[in-house]
């Protein structure tokens, strides 16, 4: 599979990411993919994505585990184009994966890409939207 060409400093490359190279992806994936690190299965990443695009959209509302004056410079990350750290843990998601929500692959998968379709809508029609991130806090349309 072809790597999905991506700058997080190019609107148009991050535009055709939420409306075509993700869903591309998601489509593809498999049940059984292992993972190449982590703890997530496949199942658990697809549900970790919903739940940030839930966050991204006010759907949900979780709090910023960042002291405020790290903020900037925990920022900084969001506008390089680096990879996240292997075996990053996630401050509100603790060492291991939390359990389903979703009763299947296939319904997480539609979660998904339901929840894809409504953040683009989302910043399309409140493009000056805030909602908190737990690490990044405070973020907008272009940060999300």
């Amino acid at each position: 599979m072809n790597a999905i060409p991506f700058d997080v400093n190019d609107a148009k490359l991050r535009e055709t990411f939420f409306d075509q190279f993700l869903i591309d992806r998601i489509t593809c994936l498999k049940e059984d993919t292992l993972p190449l690190w982590g703890k997530m299965v496949a199942q658990n990443m697809i549900e970790h994505l919903v739940w940030a695009f839930e966050i991204s959209t006010g759907i949900l509302e979780v709090p910023c585990r960042t002291p405020e004056k790290l903020l900037e410079r925990v920022k900084s990350f969001l506008y390089n184009n680096s990879p996240t750290p292997r075996e990053f843990r996630h401050p509100l998601l603790g060492e291991n994966p939390p359990p389903f929500r979703f009763q299947d692959f296939s319904g997480a998968k539609d979660a998904l890409q339901k929840e894809n379709a409504r953040f683009v809508i989302y910043f399309r029609e409140q493009p000056d939207a805030v909602h908190v991130h737990p690490i990044f806090g405070p973020l907008g349309a272009e940060e999300w």
